[in-house]
Formats: C-alpha cells, structure tokens, sequence
C-alpha cells in the first residue's frame, strides 16, 4: 500500500475512525482511553499500512483488537502494583504502638495462665492446633484415635472459654 498519501489517508481515518473507537470503548469500557488509542491505531496504520489495501477493516480490527488488550494487560499490572505497595505501605505505616504491645503481651500472659488451668491433654490439643498440626498428626502426638481429635479440641475449647469467662470482670 505504500506510504498514505495525505488526503487518502484523512479520507480513511474519517470513514474508519468511528468504528475503531466504538471497538476500543467496548474493548476498554474508557472512552478517554479508548480516544487515545484509536489514535496509536491510526498512527500504525500511518507508519505501517497493510500490503494489500482491500484488507484494511481486518487489519484494523487486529490492530485494535492487540492495542486494546495491550492496554488492559498494563493496566491489570498497575492495580497489582498499586495493591502490592498498598499492602507494603500499611504494614510500614503503623508499627504498633507501645500500648498496643503491652496490651497484646497482657493478652498472651492471661491466655498462658487460662491455658495453664487446663489439664496437660487438653492444653496440648490447643497448642498443637494453633501451631498448625493436622487432626492426624495431632491424634499421633497424643496417642488418640484421629476421629477423637475434634471432639477433644471442643471440649478444650470450651474448658479456655470457662477459664476466661472466671476470670474476666463481669459486665452488667
């Protein structure tokens, strides 16, 4: 097709454009974006025209078509980014504070004693499930039967739950 002359190239830009953007706004869903790009297609269809000029609808609509998931592909990697420093950001912003150590090792101290109150099997079965032990390796660690397990951490629960309710002031 050879370089577009200036006048048949505006002819085409004029009789092609709206498609490309209406193609591009469905594509994108951001009809400032979407303008914008149509652009970029125009501006390869300018630097690099088709060789054969009959099938310039097609070679528009895959121009479009990779222009338009190139810009979704980049945008997809933005909000991953933004979320990932997001993340990052709050973790760093908000060291806690001295008040919230002491009332978390306040916390761990009446857990610990609320623990202690409970009988060794028990206390065991709740330590080994909150360090992440399965059912499994827990009925092997305590010498039970795996389907033991979970009424066994129950009742456990239950036990703490006693334990704390004791031990907390009461709240009408």
């Amino acid at each position: 097709m050879g370089i577009p002359e200036s006048e048949g190239f505006r002819t085409i830009f004029y009789e092609h454009y709206p498609m490309v953007r209406r193609k591009l706004v469905a594509l994108v869903r951001d009809e400032t974006a979407a303008d914008d790009l149509a652009q970029d297609v125009f501006l390869r269809l300018y630097r690099n025209p088709p060789d054969d000029p009959a099938a310039l609808g097609a070679w528009l609509h895959r121009v479009l078509t990779r222009i338009g998931y190139d810009y979704m592909d980049k945008k997809a990697r933005e909000r991953r980014l933004q979320s990932k420093q997001e993340m990052f950001y709050d973790m760093e912003a908000s060291p806690p504070s001295g008040e919230e150590v002491m009332l978390r090792k306040l916390d761990q101290e009446d857990i610990r004693e609320w623990l202690d109150e409970l009988p060794e099997r028990d206390r065991q079965a709740l330590l080994l499930r909150y360090s992440g032990y399965s059912y499994t390796e827990i009925a092997g660690e305590l010498g039970v039967r795996p389907p033991v397990v979970g009424t066994l951490l129950h009742r456990a629960t239950q036990r703490l739950r006693q334990n704390a309710a004791k031990s907390l002031p009461q709240t009408d």
